[in-house]
C-alpha cells in the first residue's frame, strides 16, 4: 500500500471514528431509561453509561480533540484534530492535520465540509476552495462509503442504547487532570453500521467480529471525557484476490473538556463549495481499504 494510499485511509478513519455528538440520528437526546431491549434488566455500570449520553449532550458544547493512528504494511500515518463540537445542534468545527497536510473540516445539518491546505487542494473546480459531503444522501445510495464517511464524534451515539451485558467496569483513572470511571462497551456491529444490514454484514466480514470494542472514560459529573477506538480491518477477499492478508490496524481517541465553551459553527459560503457526495458514492468510498 502506497503511503498516499495510507494517508487517504487516516483521512477515512477521521470521518469514521468520528463531530456530533448527536450523529446516530436518534435527534431526541435521550438517556437515562432508554430502552436496552425487550425484558432486559439493567445494572448500575450500564445506567452509568447511557445516563452519560444524556449528561454530555446537556453540556450544550463543548472543545474536543481526536488523535488517530493507521497502521498497514509496517507503515504508520497519525492524524490530530482539534476543535468545538455543539452538542444539542449536531454542528462542529475542527482543524485535522496529518502528514503535514492540514484540513478545516466543519459538520453541520449531516454535511460534512472539508478546505483543504492550499498544497493539497488537487480536484477542486475553480473558484471552489471547499468540498461538502452530504451524509443523508450516503446512506440512501446504499454505498459501502455511507459506513465510512461520517462525523467525528459519532461515537457517543453508540451509548445511547447499551445493553447490561455489554458494559464493563474496568477501574478508575485520572484523564488530563481530571477523576473519571473507565468502562469498555462492546458495540454490536449492527450499531455501527446504523441498521444497514449488508453493511453490518461487509463490517463483520472485514472486523471478523460481531461487535467492536469501545473504551469511556466518564468524569465525577457522568460526562464522556474521553473514548477510545481499536480496530482491525481486513480487505474483502473477493474485493482484493492475493491481499488478504493486508491489515489496517487503527486507534483513536476522542476527547471532550471545557464543556459550554462557544461552539458556533455555520457552513462556508455555497459558492465557495463543491458537492462531491456523487463522486464518493461512485468510487465506493473504500478504495483506501481494497487497494
Amino acid at each position: 500500500m502506497s503511503r498516499a494510499r495510507i494517508a487517504t485511509a487516516v483521512a477515512t478513519l477521521s470521518l469514521v471514528l468520528g463531530v456530533s455528538a448527536c450523529g446516530n440520528g436518534s435527534g431526541n437526546g435521550a438517556g437515562k431509561g432508554a430502552s436496552t431491549g425487550a425484558g432486559a434488566s439493567t445494572t448500575p455500570r450500564a445506567e452509568a453509561v447511557q445516563d452519560a449520553y444524556r449528561k454530555t449532550v446537556a453540556a450544550d458544547s463543548a472543545r474536543m480533540t481526536l488523535t488517530s493512528e493507521a497502521v498497514t504494511e509496517g507503515q504508520k500515518v497519525t492524524a490530530h484534530g482539534d476543535g468545538v463540537v455543539d452538542l444539542k445542534d449536531r454542528a462542529s468545527r475542527m482543524t485535522l492535520t496529518s502528514q503535514g497536510s492540514t484540513v478545516e473540516q466543519r459538520v453541520v445539518h449531516d454535511t460534512v465540509y472539508q478546505k483543504p491546505s492550499d498544497t493539497k487542494r488537487t480536484g477542486l473546480p475553480a473558484g471552489k476552495t471547499w468540498t461538502s459531503i452530504d451524509l443523508k444522501r450516503l446512506v440512501r445510495s446504499g454505498s459501502a462509503s455511507s459506513s465510512r464517511a461520517s462525523d467525528p464524534a459519532e461515537p457517543l451515539g453508540y451509548i445511547e442504547h447499551v445493553r447490561p451485558q455489554d458494559v464493563t467496569h474496568v477501574g478508575e483513572d485520572t484523564v488530563d487532570g481530571a477523576s473519571t470511571a473507565h468502562y469498555r462497551v462492546d458495540v454490536p456491529v449492527s450499531t455501527l453500521a446504523k441498521g444497514n444490514a449488508a453493511q453490518a454484514d461487509e463490517l463483520r466480514r472485514q472486523l471478523g467480529a460481531t461487535s467492536l470494542p469501545v473504551d469511556l472514560w466518564l468524569d465525577d459529573e457522568g460526562r464522556l471525557r474521553q473514548e477510545s477506538v481499536r480496530m482491525t480491518l481486513r480487505p474483502l477477499k473477493q474485493r482484493t484476490p492475493g491481499r488478504e492478508n493486508t491489515r489496517l490496524t487503527s486507534t483513536t481517541v476522542l476527547k471532550f473538556s471545557d464543556f459550554g465553551t462557544d461552539a458556533d459553527v455555520t457552513p462556508p459560503p455555497a459558492r465557495d463549495t463543491a458537492d462531491v457526495t456523487d463522486k464518493l458514492i461512485k468510487s465506493d468510498g473504500s478504495a483506501a481499504l481494497r487497494d
